[in-house]
């Protein structure tokens, strides 16, 4: 029996191999190089597929009329939101809890450098300003301080209380708001670029008696003639413009408006003023920063004033929602590609800094809806803020460019099948491989394009970046909601409902309120207006005015 059974495996391969030929050979060949290739290739998912289908954690009980409450895995219910910066004064215990912190904390760590022992202990972050395409000027940390110093001493003497900082994305913006915090004046921070109307309705709103400003786009004579209440203006002078006299108040207005530069501050002031920071000791805490929320055009913005707890929960959230290996760091050069006036570009910005990163500021980089003229001329950033409006520009881009191409649509087509089905982020893209990390946010009622997965899944392959979507709000310090790093799922249904935002971060939690049709039951799941609580949210709750719901993974959607 066995030797027939050997006798007819023996005839079977004779057989085979009798009648191999040249395209058995090359069949062969294919079959095994692509059998080698998938086995040589094959990688671990970036993250567990488990972590991704249940990604928020839901209260045991609702209350009649809303849904239960929906927190992120990484704070869980009976445990207090992510409100601290974990803040370790010189010579406590690397065991001690730490302080919660606030915005002058931030200065101070970028300052000192990086604390934890390891190979970057004690390295500083980098500061930039981008002029045009051929100028990169930096700024030694020690400078920016000495400016902190001399502009909030020159403020607070002059009877200054609460500082309109009206100037496109720059270095004398952060410093005048760190300014503000050392020197107990109130920081507020108006959209750049507005026509003159709207300039003086948000300085009546806020009270302001202080200006920070920039020459040719401050309404200055409708100002003074419209708002008495004004009593000092600063300057910020370009060097172009320095041998003008900027002191003098227009005759005929009657005004009694203390006009200075922020130069002439600065460069009178003797050299040693200004170079060690106010002590911590003894300090009251930071008085809140007024914003205001930009929504559609011809709508009045909102004015929101958030506390120094406020912004510091914004900023613990934004360090706490990326891996440890993957957080910001002395290696990296962040950029600001959409205005400080939004809350969720400023909260990251600070976290930047608090993260001891460098930092390029560009100030056509906020009106630019074009990521290509927002990096002009500035050293190749590793993570940026985008707008929705120039990652779609850019989606449009890079489709348009692979379309031309056979092998160009292949190899992007392998990079979403990587992403999508393998879970795992393709090494490098089609632009610049320094780039790895990407925020962008959906801005309630502000009109902003939402972005639906697919389209944040070619963006990766595109730029080689992971890209976190957030929801913001006009009362929520940075962000509501935001997807998870690892998170590059496409899902097939139609129009917007391919979109989402992610879970909570650590600093919120989000309830659905019924809302018109929208209502939670046990069979059509949460859906409802949505409801943002938490430390980061000015008044601590914050109803969002739109409709969501919660999908099958607990990430937020619009319905």
């Amino acid at each position: 029996m066995l030797d027939t059974l050997l006798l007819r495996l023996d005839e079977s391969i004779t057989e085979l191999f009798g009648q191999w030929n040249l395209w058995t050979s090359a069949i062969f060949t294919i079959f095994a190089g692509f059998l080698t290739y998938q086995i040589a290739t094959r990688q671990d998912p970036d993250t567990h597929p488990f972590l991704l289908a249940r990604q928020a954690q839901g209260s045991a009980v609702r209350q009649p009329g809303q849904s239960a409450v929906y927190r992120s895995q990484a704070a869980p219910h009976g445990m207090p939101l992510n409100a601290s910066l974990n803040v370790k004064d010189p010579g406590a215990s690397k065991w001690s809890r730490g302080r919660d912190g606030d915005l002058r904390d931030v200065w101070r760590q970028a300052v000192v450098g990086v604390q934890e022992d390891g190979p970057n202990k004690g390295a500083t972050g980098r500061i930039f300003t981008v002029l045009g395409t051929d100028k990169t000027i930096e700024h030694p940390l020690a400078d920016i301080t000495r400016q902190i110093n001399l502009i909030g001493q020159h403020i607070a003497d002059q009877g200054g209380n609460r500082v309109a900082i009206y100037l496109p994305n720059s270095v004398e913006l952060i410093a005048t708001l760190f300014a503000c915090a050392f020197y107990n004046l109130t920081a507020v921070i108006l959209p750049f670029d507005e026509p003159a109307d709207a300039v003086l309705s948000m300085l009546r709103r806020s009270a302001a008696d202080t200006v920070v400003t920039a020459p040719g786009s401050f309404p200055f004579d409708a100002v003074v003639k419209g708002y008495p209440s004004l009593r000092q203006l600063v300057w910020v002078v370009d060097e172009g413009s320095k041998h003008m006299d900027w002191n003098e108040v227009p005759q005929g207005t009657g005004s009694s408006v203390n006009v200075s530069t922020w130069q002439e501050i600065v460069n009178d002031s003797p050299v040693d003023a200004g170079k060690e920071l106010p002590p911590l000791e003894g300090q009251k805490e930071p008085r809140d920063i007024t914003v205001f929320w930009k929504s559609k055009p011809g709508q009045q913005e909102e004015l929101v004033r958030f506390t120094s707890a406020n912004i510091v929960s914004g900023i613990a959230a934004q360090i706490f929602a990326v891996p440890t290996s993957q957080r910001m760091g002395p290696s990296d050069l962040f950029l600001p590609a959409d205005s400080l006036a939004n809350t969720h570009t400023l909260i990251l910005t600070l976290t930047a800094l608090f993260s001891n990163a460098s930092v390029a500021f560009n100030s056509v980089a906020a009106q630019a809806d074009d990521l290509t003229v927002a990096a002009r001329g500035s050293p190749s950033p590793t993570i940026l803020v985008a707008t929705p409006a120039a990652l779609l520009k850019t989606h449009q881009e890079f489709t348009s460019r692979i379309n031309s191409s056979l092998i160009a649509r292949l190899h992007h087509r392998l990079q979403v099948r990587k992403l999508t089905q393998n879970g795992v982020m393709p090494a490098g893209g089609s632009s610049d491989k320094k780039l790895r990390l990407i925020f962008v946010a959906e801005r309630v009622g502000a009109g902003t394009p939402v972005l639906s997965t697919a389209v944040l899944t070619d963006l990766r392959a595109f730029t080689g970046a992971r890209i976190l979507y957030a929801l913001t709000a006009a009362k929520v310090a940075g962000a509501a909601t935001q997807t998870t790093f690892f998170d590059y799922r496409v899902f097939n249904e139609e129009g917007e409902q391919s979109h989402h935002f992610g879970p909570p971060l650590t600093s919120t939690e989000i309830l659905f309120r019924d809302m018109d049709t929208w209502t939670t039951t046990d069979e059509g799941g949460s859906k409802g207006e949505i409801v943002v609580r938490g430390p980061c949210v000015a008044g601590g709750e914050a109803a969002l005015g739109v409709a969501g719901k919660m999908r099958d993974d607990n990430t937020l959607a619009y319905v």
